[in-house]
């Protein structure tokens, strides 16, 4: 894979249009002042933690004992009760924040940004071509950047859609959430019985 396809393979996987409904939602209870400061705030801690995994990931999962099935599993269900909150609006958005209170790395920079799909793709990609680390940094860098300002410009798509239909869109995507924390719920499980099934003597 060349440094080009796995650029678009990470902006894919990070989904930032996919991302924008839910971003507005949890911003609209911030104050508009502090909304862009949060947002960029975010922003650098998902391009931190994913930084670290791309780096580190494979690490890390090895001193706490854990396998890439658990970043999996964890991530379906938070993706899960984000997608429920989505469907079936609540006071204080998605995450339950009250009023004027900032979100803090959960749900924004993670799973949202860096999402169990983007950090496992990362370790794939440092375990199976780790003289390539330059590459696979500009890549990030380059889908973390375009997907960054996309969402920097979520007011733009909010005055295209309007507020019914982005409540539209948000109900939407609480919809595919809701099959997607499940798929990635279900891959976990599945990844870990196949694991468990081949050391098995």
């Amino acid at each position: 894979m060349d440094t080009f396809s796995a650029a678009v393979m990470l902006f894919l996987i990070m989904d930032p249009l996919g991302n924008l409904p839910i971003f507005s939602s949890i911003l609209c209870h911030i104050e508009p002042k502090k909304r862009r400061r949060v947002l960029i705030r975010e922003l650098v801690f998902a391009l931190i933690i994913m930084m670290s995994f791309l780096f580190a990931g494979e690490a890390i999962l090895n001193f706490l004992n854990l396998r890439t099935e658990s970043v999996s599993i964890a991530g379906g269900i938070i993706l899960f009760l984000i997608a429920i909150r989505m469907i079936f609006p609540q006071p204080g958005g998605v995450v339950g924040l009250a009023a004027g209170e900032e979100p803090f790395i959960v749900p924004m920079a993670i799973p949202l940004m860096a999402g169990p799909s983007v950090l496992a793709a990362l370790i794939l990609l440092a375990h199976t071509d780790s003289d390539r680390m330059l590459d696979w940094t500009i890549a990030l860098l380059a889908a973390w950047g375009v997907s960054a300002v996309i969402l920097l410009f979520y007011k733009v798509f909010t005055k295209v859609l309007g507020e019914k239909g982005l409540t539209a869109v948000e109900r939407l995507m609480g919809m595919v959430l809701v099959m997607i924390s499940v798929q990635m719920f279900l891959d976990g499980i599945a990844n870990y019985m196949a694991h468990m099934s081949q050391s098995t003597p």
